[in-house]
């Protein structure tokens, strides 16, 4: 017997929620809430309870590490180009009681152009940060501001030969300054159990620091109080 020749009927992309007990608005606003303000796992829970919605903190974790990365994903095609000027260093965090490295960059407006823990502070590591940075925004700077740290000049010449790398002193004050909004976000959380983990919350963190300093075009029809939430309700339509 012969195959069926007949073409298969267009069947629309499955959504990212598909198969969940809660529908895609709670799972949306659960995972903002984390990214946007100052809560544990368990105080999401609570303000959900408190609306109704019986929501276990497990839930709401695994919802953040799965959500997180897909509406960063979606978002990427509605980010601001990063500016010419990048401010490049590392500042430490705890993943399960271990000391990692977190190598954040910074553009001269603002915007964090890309994140990366590691457990080591090496060669290897910046070129990985800087490989995943130029790969994913196709943006190639022309000055790089860092510390004096050794590693750096070899990397540089090596992947951007171009650009004018940058050491003095107070002139990575931008990025240091950086890092501390992320390390007060970090505090009340209670998720950075493996180095994915980590990874997963720390660049969501920059996604809504960049989110919320209008370096996407999203949401951008909703009075500014109202922004955020609105950009969260285009992507989880996207996803």
């Amino acid at each position: 017997m012969k195959p069926s020749t007949r073409p298969r009927p267009w069947l629309p992309p499955t959504s990212a929620f598909a198969g969940f007990r809660f529908p895609a608005e709670v799972i949306v606003v659960a995972v903002r809430w984390y990214l946007r303000y100052n809560l544990s796992y368990r105080d999401v829970e609570e303000l959900l309870v408190e609306r109704g919605i019986e929501v276990d903190h497990v839930t709401v974790y695994r919802w953040v590490q799965r959500f997180t990365p897909l509406l960063a994903d979606a978002a990427r095609f509605c980010r601001h180009s990063p500016r010419d000027r990048w401010f490049v260093d590392e500042t430490y965090v705890k993943v399960n009681g271990v000391w990692r490295y977190v190598y954040r960059a910074v553009d001269q407006y603002g915007q964090v152009i890309d994140v990366l823990v590691s457990a080591r502070r090496d060669a290897d590591a910046a070129r990985r940060f800087f490989r995943r940075a130029l790969a994913t925004l196709k943006v190639t700077p022309s000055e790089v501001v860092t510390d004096a740290a050794a590693i750096y000049p070899g990397v540089l010449d090596e992947l951007i030969p171009s650009a004018w790398h940058h050491v003095e002193r107070y002139a990575n004050n931008p990025i240091e300054a950086d890092h501390s909004r992320l390390k007060q976000r970090l505090r009340p959380m209670r998720g950075l159990r493996t180095d994915k983990t980590a990874q997963v919350i720390i660049a969501g963190h920059a996604f809504m620091q960049n989110l919320r300093r209008g370096h996407y075009e999203l949401g951008i029809d909703a009075p500014p109080a109202t922004r955020v939430a609105a950009a969260f309700t285009e992507l989880a339509q996207a996803i």
